[in-house]
């Protein structure tokens, strides 16, 4: 079959489900995945014909379930890095790129290369920013925490897909022995989490195929509780941070006032609430006494 009829097809299928620009790059990405064919290629020559097509047509009937094109191909791109996933684990988002930018920026702007920092992430799911500290602080001591096994074994091919050495710890923040038991005698510069912040009052405003594929485990929060999480990482950051130590959360955007309140009830300064590139209110940073 030539590929441009198979490109056709994904039109003639999609087109009333997604935009035409996305289903345009579904097909180069999946044109590429399974055939090493780019989109130069078919516009340098429009006749190329595939022989064997079966695994392009089981992924566009995918894609008329909605489920998400990372899950398809079974990996995704993260600050340029690569990271395997499936549905286990939340797909990295751009939003959390910015989160890791900031600690970086922060970390760069101190001008202390030398130093060893101590990095904890809490609730690391594919390991996505833990490993890409990792990757960017080569002097840093990195460990990662998360309550799925399945979570965890991604994870941990995630770090050996991108050749770092990251400490995987199983356990649940919301127990409060959880510092006792995992982290005896651990103080760190920086924790930094992407807790569960979605209210189940806010499913309606998303998408089918997030909805319907994500682990609502990562995803959602009680509305009567929206910050759960959040109440209980401070909490365990105020004896686990260093004095001076740095608490990185991406947020609720509906939440970030609530959020900012929180870290100041708990006895964090410098607390400070940034926006994502879109002017949505999405992380909070705060120091520990």
């Amino acid at each position: 079959m030539q590929l441009k009829t198979i490109q056709q097809t994904f039109h003639d299928s999609l087109d009333a489900i997604y935009e035409k620009t996305e289903v345009e790059h579904f097909f180069f990405m999946l044109s590429e995945f399974y055939f090493n064919l780019k989109r130069i290629d078919l516009a340098v020559n429009p006749d190329i014909v595939i022989e064997d097509y079966k695994c392009i047509f089981d992924a566009l009937e995918q894609l008329k379930q909605q489920k998400p094109i990372q899950y398809i191909l079974g990996e995704t791109e993260f600050f340029g890095l690569p990271f395997k996933v499936n549905s286990n684990v939340l797909i990295p988002r751009p939003e959390t790129e910015e989160l890791v930018s900031l600690v970086l920026r922060d970390i760069k702007q101190k001008k202390t290369d030398s130093k060893t920092y101590s990095i904890l992430d809490i609730g690391t799911g594919s390991g996505c920013i833990a490993i890409t500290l990792a990757k960017h602080l080569k002097n840093a001591s990195v460990y990662a925490l998360d309550i799925s096994n399945k979570a965890l074994e991604v994870a941990k091919t995630n770090a050996e897909l991108n050749a770092v050495d990251i400490t995987f710890v199983k356990g649940d923040i919301l127990n409060k022995s959880t510092k006792k038991l995992l982290f005896t005698d651990l103080e760190f510069d920086v924790i930094i989490s992407n807790p569960p912040y979605v209210r189940v009052q806010e499913k309606a405003l998303m998408k089918s195929n997030v909805l319907d594929n994500e682990p609502h485990l990562a995803l959602f929060v009680e509305d009567n509780n929206p910050l759960l999480f959040y109440k209980a990482i401070s909490e365990f950051a105020k004896t686990t941070l260093k004095a001076n130590g740095t608490l990185y959360f991406e947020i609720n955007e509906f939440l970030g006032k609530e959020t900012v309140d929180l870290l100041k009830q708990n006895g964090y300064y410098s607390v400070k609430l940034k926006q994502d590139i879109f002017g949505k209110d999405r992380m909070v940073k705060g120091k520990n006494n």
